[in-house]
């Protein structure tokens, strides 16, 4: 038996990932929570998915813990249940570690880190009273995979943060039955990346092609069904961590 996927919140998810999540998770007959700091793109977003008995929508910046609460409160408030988190708002920016100031690294420590922590909280409180759920996180294979003339220490220090929150997450709420895992991402064709220079980028996988948002989509949805995985930080990067 699958876990359910009736109601499934994401952050970060006017544009880009947690918009094509969002789809991808209606068409599998979601009800759908969705975040954004922008007002105007999160009804954009909410208008373009249509399904307006099944969208609800929470503006805020997730950096603060107080909007991981009210997205949680909305859900409960407009379909009664909390199934799947996915936390996928986030910042990342290249910049040269001598570089990198103060309020960089805490700008990428308050949404990439604090916002995860404290959404999977008020989630996982709701979570733990239904008798389960599942928190999936947004990552990155350059945790593990560096490279040289790409400089992102400074974010790389939050998304390991939530790397090692991930599995430190999974033994902790083991018991009550809520499955966390990460999704690493590759190189994914995302308003991240420049559009006319991303696909020069394809070489850097081993199937020689960009990731496109509906493989992170297919990811989300089968470790959000999927109840006997929990604790993992999967790849999904068309083979860049394999080699070249």
């Amino acid at each position: 038996m699958t876990a359910s996927i009736d109601t499934v919140l994401i952050t970060g998810a006017t544009q880009g990932l947690g918009f094509d999540m969002a789809r991808g998770f209606l068409a599998a007959g979601s009800r759908v929570v969705l975040n954004g700091r922008n007002a105007a793109k999160l009804t954009r977003a909410a208008d373009a998915l249509g399904e307006s008995d099944r969208v609800a929508t929470v503006v805020g910046d997730i950096g603060d813990p107080a909007t991981g609460r009210r997205l949680v409160d909305e859900a409960l408030a407009r379909f009664g249940r909390v199934d799947v988190l996915i936390n996928n708002a986030g910042i990342f920016e290249p910049k040269p570690f001598l570089e990198v100031e103060e309020t960089d690294l805490l700008k990428f420590w308050r949404t990439n880190l604090l916002g995860t922590f404290f959404t999977s909280q008020a989630a996982a409180r709701v979570m733990k009273v239904r008798g389960g759920g599942a928190i999936i996180n947004i990552g990155t294979v350059l945790i593990d995979h560096a490279a040289k003339a790409f400089p992102v220490t400074a974010p790389m220090t939050s998304k390991g943060a939530v790397h090692g929150l991930t599995v430190n997450l999974a033994a902790e709420l083991a018991d009550d039955n809520i499955r966390v895992n990460t999704i690493a991402a590759g190189i994914i064709r995302t308003p991240l990346h420049n559009p006319e220079q991303v696909d020069q980028l394809a070489g850097m996988h081993l199937l020689n092609r960009i990731g496109e948002p509906r493989d992170i989509t297919e990811a989300a949805l089968f470790l959000a069904q999927n109840n006997f995985t929990t604790g993992v930080i999967l790849p999904v990067d068309g083979g860049n961590v394999a080699g070249r």
